[in-house]
């Protein structure tokens, strides 16, 4: 079997497993949310304990900031055009800026396809400026930066000790509960289903960008 099918069985589940594995992952938010109203520590404690939505599901309607500090809204961005939105963990991690930059290579293969390219980091906004120059991105880059909106995608999870110390300066102190994201692709239709998700708990291993160009190709016909 193709790496591509490989990914898309990964990504979008079988006929028969779907149904089950949305109603599994409901279950399991509502019984997070519960238990996080009765004030326990409901946070994955590791990458491979999060709970993250899944294909066929929409994203939530959510708000984040971009490198001027001003609120925008996700979802009417999504609105305008097919979107393949990326979670990184932040310009401090030399996976992500590598992502990120090989990002850029394809970002103007996908923008001719129809697609935009947004990418979410738990940077401040301010700090986004950083990994724009850095690699001289022409994509749009948004702050998660108190990690709301990776909370309600389901991949937030409490961060190994060694990032506690710096955590508070990278997220401008919004990072309270000490929170990263586990590295995430989604692809996005216009009314904001996921359509295709590449989610890997070692974070050393980021969706290539050809492969994801391929990916997006075949799938586009579809949104």
């Amino acid at each position: 079997m193709s790496i591509l099918g490989l990914l898309i069985m990964v990504s979008q589940a079988n006929a028969q497993g779907q149904q089950k594995n949305m109603m599994d992952h409901k279950e399991k938010s509502q019984m997070e949310m519960g238990r996080m109203a009765m004030g326990e520590n409901m946070y994955p404690q590791k990458a491979e304990d999060i709970s993250p939505l899944l294909a066929g599901e929409k994203i939530p309607m959510v708000t984040l900031m971009n490198q001027q500090g001003k609120i925008v809204d996700l979802n009417k961005m999504v609105a305008e055009k097919p979107t393949i939105l990326v979670f990184y963990r932040g310009g401090w991690c030399p996976y992500c800026s590598k992502q990120l930059s090989g990002l850029q290579e394809i970002s103007g293969d996908l923008e001719r396809m129809g697609y935009q390219l947004i990418a979410i980091s738990t940077d401040k906004p301010e700090g986004l400026n950083a990994s724009m120059d850095k690699a001289s991105l022409e994509y749009t880059l948004l702050s998660d930066a108190d990690l709301a909106v990776s909370k309600q995608f389901g991949i937030a999870y409490k961060a190994p000790k060694g990032y506690w110390d710096f955590l508070p300066k990278s997220t401008g102190g919004k990072d309270i509960d000490l929170l990263i994201p586990v590295p995430s692709v989604f692809i996005l239709s216009k009314n904001g289903e996921i359509n295709f998700e590449y989610i890997n708990p070692d974070i050393t291993k980021r969706l290539k960008p050809e492969l994801l160009k391929v990916v997006a190709q075949t799938i586009f016909k579809d949104l």
